[in-house]
């Protein structure tokens, strides 16, 4: 079975839940509302028996380190250990979300043919949408083809909100030419 630490803390958008393994890898990181979601998908994830919550303060010093990405050393994300569930598509989708660099972002259109699947913007904007690991895997940086700022399961005042953190002057995406081959 599998040992899942959970750590709340506070941030300017409200509280946030960080979950870690035992080895210090972020499982999921959710907004303290959305807590039914985060249990859904780790049970999706994980099985429903498969996994345990054990509270634990700062877990493996992940929310010092989320503290430290929203007092604005932003690249601290960068750095953090991920490890995820759900099908190779969505960790494919996760795993290329991490490669936007902070202050840019990139359609979901984009998105899917960097990753060879043109045409894919919904099955990638799905996978963006179940997405665990919020904020670390910057699942906020994906936007509309128009610039529109679409779909984020923390809320659209949040993805703002972040993008603006990050320096996101404007909504349109940045082309973003990060080599993908390695997922």
């Amino acid at each position: 079975m599998l040992t899942l630490l959970i750590g709340k803390m506070p941030t300017p958008l409200g509280e946030l839940l960080v979950v870690a393994d035992e080895q210090g890898r972020l499982r999921s990181v959710e907004w303290q509302e959305f807590e039914g979601r985060m249990q859904r998908l780790l049970a999706l994830h994980y099985g429903k028996p498969g996994f345990v919550l054990r509270e634990a303060v700062n877990p493996h010093g992940l929310a010092t380190a989320l503290e430290a990405y929203f007092s604005g050393e932003l690249s601290i994300i960068d750095t953090l250990p991920v490890a995820t569930g759900g099908t190779e598509f969505q960790r494919r989708v996760w795993a290329a979300l991490r490669t936007i660099p902070c202050g840019q972002t990139l359609s979901y259109g984009a998105l899917a043919q960097q990753l060879g699947v043109p045409g894919a913007s919904r099955a990638v904007g799905t996978a963006n949408g179940a997405n665990p690991v919020s904020i670390v895997v910057p699942c906020h940086r994906v936007i509309g083809a128009n610039g529109t700022l679409t779909g984020y399961a923390g809320g659209v005042n949040r993805k703002q909100w972040l993008l603006h953190h990050e320096g996101v002057t404007g909504h349109a995406p940045a082309q973003h030419k990060q080599q993908l081959s390695l997922l």
